[in-house]
C-alpha cells in the first residue's frame, strides 16, 4: 500500500509511505531540484577539463560539458554549437550543488511525463531497463521511430509498458508544446534565469508514482485535493498531515548512523564525500556467526532495510555495503538477487554491480537533490563532521572506547 502526505505551507514537505513504513521525504525549499532548465552564461572555459563554468544565478558556478555523447551526432538535426565565454547557453541541472562543487549542468534538455522522457536536442529512442519482455521493447522502439520521425528522442518509462499508444502520443504532444513554450521564453529571458522548472515535491513524487500505484493521498493543499480527488482517494485535512502520522519523528530517526533490524542485527551507514558506505552487523542477532541460516537470514533483511534507506535518505553516488560474510556465490547471488528486487520500488535510477575482489557490494545511484543528513541536519561546529571528540589531557584508551 502506497500513501502520500503533503503539508503546504512555507516549507511545502511530501512524504510517501509504503506499508506503514516511511521510504522517501522531500523538502522543497533551498533547492534548485534537478531538472530546472536555466538560461545561463558562460563565465569561462576550461580546454584542460573539456568544460565551461555556467553563471546560473548559483552561490557557485555550474559544470557543464563541452562535448555529450548524445548529442556529437554530426548529422543531428540540433548539432552542439562550440561555446565563448559570455556566451548564453540553455542548460539543464543534471545534478545539484555539493560541497565544494557546483551543479552538473547539460545541453542535453529533457522533459519528464508519467509515460516517457522527451529529449528535444537529441535522437535517441530508448527503453526503460526495467521493461524486459522483449516484444514489448521491439513495440515501444517502433512507436518512438514513428512518432519522433528522427527529430526528436524519446525514452519510454516503465509506466509505458502497460500504456496504449493513444495515451504516448498524446503526452508526446503535450511535451512537445512545453517544450516549444520553454524555447520562447528562453529566447527573450535574461541570462542566468529560471525558464523552466518542475512543480513543488507533492507534484514531481505523484507524476512518478501515479503509474505505479498510490492508494491515498492526504494533504492540506487545496489544489492537490481538486487536481486529484477524482482519480483516487485523497483526504484534505486543516491539520499538519505530516505531523498528525507522526511522520517527522520516522525523518528525525531516519538521521541516526546505526539502524536495528527487528533480528536483531544492524546497518552503519556513513555518508562520505566520495561515496556512502553500509555496514552490516549481527549484533544482538540470535545464532552464531557461523550459522549459514542465520547469516542469510540477516543479510536477507538488510537488503530490504538498505533499500528503504537509500531511498529514504536519498543517497546518491558510489554506496558499498559490507555484507556479513558469506561462503559461497550461491549464497552471495542470493543476496545480490535479494537487493536488486528490495530496489525495483526505487524511482531514481540505481545499479547493482555485484560484488567486488574484497567481497563488498558495490552499487551506484543517481544523484539527483540533497541528502536527507544535507536538508535537515548541519555538520558540528566542535569536530566539523568528523564524528570524534577531541580527547582531553589524562584521558586513558580504555576512556576512549566509553567516548565511542
Amino acid at each position: 500500500m502506497r500513501e502520500i502526505i503533503a503539508r503546504g505551507g512555507r516549507v511545502p514537505e511530501t512524504a510517501v509511505m509504503e506499508d506503514g513504513q516511511l521510504v522517501e521525504y522531500v523538502q522543497d525549499e533551498g533547492e534548485v531540484l534537478v531538472d530546472t532548465v536555466i538560461l545561463g552564461r558562460v563565465d569561462r572555459i576550461v580546454p584542460g577539463l573539456k568544460a565551461a563554468f555556467v553563471d546560473i544565478g548559483d552561490e557557485k558556478n555550474g559544470f557543464l560539458p563541452l562535448e555529450e555523447k548524445n548529442l556529437m551526432d554530426p548529422s543531428s538535426p540540433h548539432p552542439l554549437q562550440p561555446l565563448q565565454c559570455g556566451d548564453r547557453v540553455l542548460v539543464q541541472v543534471r545534478r545539484e550543488a555539493s560541497g565544494e562543487k557546483g551543479a552538473f549542468l547539460s545541453r542535453d534538455i529533457s522533459l519528464n511525463g508519467s509515460l516517457v522522457i522527451l529529449m528535444p536536442l537529441n535522437t535517441t529512442i530508448g527503453v526503460s531497463a526495467r521493461i524486459t519482455y522483449e516484444p514489448r521493447r521491439a513495440e515501444l522502439k517502433e512507436l518512438g521511430e514513428h512518432i519522433t520521425g528522427g527529430e526528436f528522442g524519446l525514452v519510454f518509462r516503465t509506466s509505458s509498458e502497460q500504456a496504449e499508444s493513444r495515451a504516448i502520443q498524446h503526452e508526446v504532444r503535450s511535451l512537445k508544446s512545453a517544450w516549444a513554450e520553454l524555447e520562447k521564453a528562453a529566447a527573450t529571458a535574461h541570462a542566468p534565469e529560471i525558464i523552466y522548472q518542475k512543480q513543488g515535491s507533492a507534484e514531481a513524487l505523484l507524476i512518478d508514482y501515479l503509474p505505479r500505484g498510490v492508494d491515498s493521498i492526504t494533504t492540506d493543499i487545496p489544489e492537490i485535493y481538486e487536481n486529484y480527488h477524482r482519480k483516487l482517494d485523497v483526504y484534505l485535512t486543516d491539520s499538519d498531515p505530516l505531523k498528525d502520522r507522526g511522520i517527522e519523528a520516522m525523518r528525525e530517526r531516519a538521521l541516526a548512523r546505526r539502524v536495528w533490524l527487528k533480528s536483531g542485527g544492524s546497518l552503519i551507514i556513513d555518508e562520505c564525500e566520495a561515496m556512502t558506505v553500509i555496514d552490516v552487523n549481527t549484533a544482538k542477532s540470535t545464532g552464531t556467526k557461523q550459522d549459514r541460516q542465520v547469516l542469510i537470514r540477516t543479510n536477507l533483511e538488510a537488503c530490504h532495510e538498505i533499500a528503504r534507506q537509500i531511498r529514504l535518505r536519498n543517497l546518491g553516488g558510489i554506496i558499498l555495503i559490507d555484507m556479513i560474510d558469506m561462503d559461497t556465490d550461491e549464497d552471495r547471488q542470493i543476496i545480490l538477487n535479494a537487493l536488486e528486487m528490495d530496489l525495483k520500488n526505487d524511482r531514481v535510477k540505481t545499479v547493482v554491480h555485484g560484488f567486488t575482489s574484497l567481497g563488498l557490494i558495490e552499487m551506484t545511484r543517481r544523484r539527483t537533490r540533497k541528502t536527507l543528513r544535507q536538508t535537515y541536519a548541519r555538520p558540528c561546529p566542535v569536530c566539523h563532521g568528523a564524528g570524534w571528540l577531541p580527547k582531553q589531557e589524562g584521558e586513558s584508551h580504555e576512556q576512549d572506547s566509553e567516548l565511542s
